[in-house]
């Protein structure tokens, strides 16, 4: 059994969540904003297709990006909504496509707030703010109670659709990361101040979405490590969330970085060899026991190999890579490719990658992807194109700045 162990080696070995699901290796698809929704919020059989096949390519965990509770604070037209106007069943089919072959496919519950996609919404967060790139209300202290009860809902109707687990966005600069940054969360009530209480709203949501979900469906939380700005959410005040979140049901805790305010760092747009936030992980293991991901930086093997093997984290998280080479995982097991190969691009506007890799997300889904890379130019042009159409959708169907549960 040992020789068996170490053949298969440490990305292969299965491991058990403390709700009590064990997934079958170390690799998870990260959370991306694929934006295939239908315009209304629904799931098309392109996203159908596209989960699918990253379940046939070998990932034990595989999470859908910004799945919003309600329409009126989406960060693209393209995000699926799931709430009680849901068509639940065509949630139901996406559910069945994407979490074949051992993969347990999971919801991340989504809140642009102050990031909200403004032709389809009124942006809000913590605090006001009215400053070139941001503008954005102050959310309602009535607004805030009713928050816990919406992820909740969803939650539950992930659960009632077959889905495998949610996870609970907290990075990125959405809006439960804003409400922990004290750059942003400049509010003098209970959910501002010191950390305690600008990670209440995140333990009040962790809260009711377990009481609604059993003990036995999995509940992950994204972390950010830090905001990579100047006076923002920063390593110390992570620490003190993870070790918050030891106290909690949490089953994973998915750390990553950086913050898609304008202008900002984006975790995704880092340069360097090496995964992001390793050392940070390995400091988050002093403080929660709760299994630990890391997404960010992986582009090999033996990388992801390492930081399983140290003990560092449980699980690698993985996202461009598998848009890359979405079969990677079942690759890196038989030894036939150590690394994919990635595009280089020079002189990229702002957003421009992160549209190129969405594009190719697109061409995964119709089964049309080539090992040539298509031009930068083309896949902002198409982005923006499929933006702008699934706006006119997302207008007709749920009204212009919509805000209630619809």
């Amino acid at each position: 059994m040992a020789f068996q162990s170490q053949a298969r080696g440490p990305l292969f070995e299965p491991l058990s969540l403390p709700c009590g699901l064990k997934l079958k290796n170390r690799i998870a698809k990260s959370a991306m904003s694929d934006s295939l929704g239908d315009g209304t919020g629904h799931p098309t059989t392109a996203q159908m297709r596209l989960y699918e096949r990253w379940a046939d390519g070998g990932i034990a965990v595989s999470i859908i990006g910004e799945v919003q509770l309600t329409s009126g604070y989406a960060e693209n037209p393209g995000n699926l909504v799931l709430n009680d106007a849901s068509d639940l069943d065509r949630f139901h089919q996406l559910a069945r496509h994407g979490g074949g072959n051992g993969t347990s496919l999971w919801l991340q519950l989504g809140h642009a707030g102050a990031l909200a996609y403004g032709p389809t919404s009124i942006p809000k967060g913590p605090s006001h703010f009215d400053l070139p790139g941001l503008r954005c209300l102050e959310i309602t202290s009535g607004e805030i109670r009713q928050l816990p009860s919406l992820y909740a809902t969803t939650a539950q109707l992930a659960q009632q659709a077959g889905f495998g687990g949610v996870q609970i966005h907290a990075a990125h600069g959405f809006l439960l990361g804003q409400f922990l940054s004290p750059l942003f969360n400049r509010r003098v009530d209970n959910y501002g101040g010191d950390i305690e209480n600008r990670m209440r709203l995140l333990l009040e949501v962790i809260d009711a979405t377990r009481d609604a979900v059993g003990s036995n469906f999995p509940i992950a939380v994204k972390l950010n490590s830090t905001d990579e700005l100047e006076g923002g959410f920063d390593d110390e005040e992570a620490l003190d969330v993870a070790a918050a979140l030891d106290r909690t049901s949490v089953d994973l805790i998915d750390i990553s970085g950086g913050t898609y305010f304008p202008g900002a760092k984006s975790a995704s747009d880092r340069s360097g060899r090496g995964p992001y936030f390793l050392d940070f992980a390995r400091r988050a293991r002093d403080v929660t026991t709760i299994p630990l991901m890391l997404t960010g930086g992986f582009k090999t093997r033996s990388q992801a190999e390492d930081a399983v093997a140290s003990g560092a984290i449980d699980i690698v998280g993985l996202a461009r890579p598998l848009v890359i080479e979405p079969a990677l995982p079942n690759l890196w097991q038989e030894k036939v490719k150590s690394e994919p190969v990635f595009p280089r691009f020079a002189d990229s506007p702002e957003g421009g990658v992160t549209a190129w890799y969405t594009m190719r997300v697109a061409d995964i889904a119709a089964d049309s992807e080539t090992i040539e890379f298509g031009e930068l130019e083309k896949a902002i042009a198409d982005y923006k194109d499929r933006d702008t159409a699934r706006t006119k959708t997302w207008i007709a169907h749920f009204g212009k700045h919509a805000t209630g549960n619809s």
